[in-house]
């Protein structure tokens, strides 16, 4: 049995990738401090948490005992010494579900939150909803965020992710205080190892014993940016969500986007400086003080300062039209490859069929 589950609960773009793939590279490593990262591979952790936020609450189908969810946590149930999770998609969970997971795992459950300040978010979540589809503007999202408005879906979707106070006070009411940490993410500047080395202090290891030359989760910049939300917004025209159309995620987001228009050189960058989000990132930390959360790092982290860059409106034509057609040469190179490859395995076909 596990003596120790330690969930990774995010928050979204708090490093999340960044700690992932530390600790998804150094299982052998971990192993030999009596650390797991549960299952095969990450996506694994994925596909459970998934399952668990489409089943077992009310109005929602049960849990299936052989679904992602049970058969991830029965793994860890069984495995001795620590076993570590990291999901961002389990910050938002309501209580309901937070009961459902500390009443399946058996060991001593240490549930981590990770929080960055919230300019830099703004900036991030936005990027992020465009490469997930997303055809809603730079302006209207700052104004949907800014509303707080639970009926209006950009608001609700970043608060639920953003909303370290509240998410902070929802778990540790429901693990119990000494259960929850609050870790901050080092301002930008700091050395790239710090945020590891506060995970490690959690995990009680010495951070120096491990690789973390790891696959970074780069930024999109604005004009890719812009580009990739007009795209969005074409794909959209038919009534179907751009996100919705077919292989979108495997095409655009990955194929297009992360393995391609995040490593363009010299792009303009999202600037944020809004006095409205100084001041609400204030009092989001002045609400986790007086939540008094066991802190790894500093509250004041949390405390927003302008984010450096440019509005979109600054981005000129010419520079989206360079990202938009360094996005068409990408796509143009995976489906000459593509069909290489078919034609390729027509031939092969053909000289089996006539030997």
């Amino acid at each position: 049995m596990a003596e120790r589950v330690v969930l990774h609960i995010g928050s979204m773009k708090s490093g999340t990738s960044f700690i992932q793939n530390v600790l998804g590279n150094n299982r052998d490593a971990l192993a030999g401090h009596g650390i797991c990262f549960a299952g095969e591979k990450w996506r694994d952790q994925v596909a459970a948490v998934q399952d668990l936020i489409a089943h077992g609450g009310p109005q929602q189908p049960p849990l299936d005992p052989a679904g992602p969810w049970q058969t991830l946590v029965r793994s860890i149930n069984a495995t001795p010494g620590t076993v570590v999770v990291s999901m961002e998609f389990l910050a938002p969970r309501v209580t309901r579900k937070i009961e459902i997971i500390s009443g399946a795992l058996e060991g001593r459950l240490e549930v981590v939150l990770t929080g960055r300040d919230l300019a830099r978010n703004i900036a991030a979540m936005w990027l992020e909803s465009v490469q997930n589809g997303s055809a809603v503007t730079w302006e209207d999202y700052l104004d949907a965020v800014r509303s707080e408005d639970n009926q209006a879906p950009v608001a609700r979707n970043f608060w639920n992710h953003q909303g370290l106070a509240t998410i902070a006070r929802r778990w540790s009411d429901a693990v119990g205080p000494d259960h929850f940490t609050l870790m901050t993410v080092p301002p930008k500047g700091a050395p790239s190892n710090l945020l590891w080395e506060r995970f490690a202090q959690v995990l009680h290891l010495d951070p120096a014993a491990f690789e973390l030359n790891v696959r970074a989760n780069r930024s999109i910049g604005l004009a890719t940016a812009m580009t990739l939300r007009h795209l969005n917004e074409i794909l959209g025209r038919d009534g179907t969500p751009a996100a919705d159309h077919r292989f979108y995620d495997l095409l655009v987001k990955h194929l297009l986007t992360k393995r391609g228009l995040v490593s363009r050189e010299g792009e303009p960058t999202l600037g944020v400086d809004e006095r409205w989000v100084i001041k609400r990132g204030a009092a989001e930390v002045a609400a986790l003080r007086t939540q008094g959360h066991r802190v790894i790092g500093d509250l004041d982290e949390l405390l927003p300062q302008p984010v450096r860059g440019v509005h979109p409106s600054q981005v000129s034509v010419q520079q989206q039209l360079d990202a938009a057609m360094e996005g068409l040469a990408r796509m143009t190179q995976i489906a000459m490859e593509r069909e290489a490859k078919h034609r390729q395995r027509l031939r092969r076909r053909k000289v089996r069929r006539n030997p």
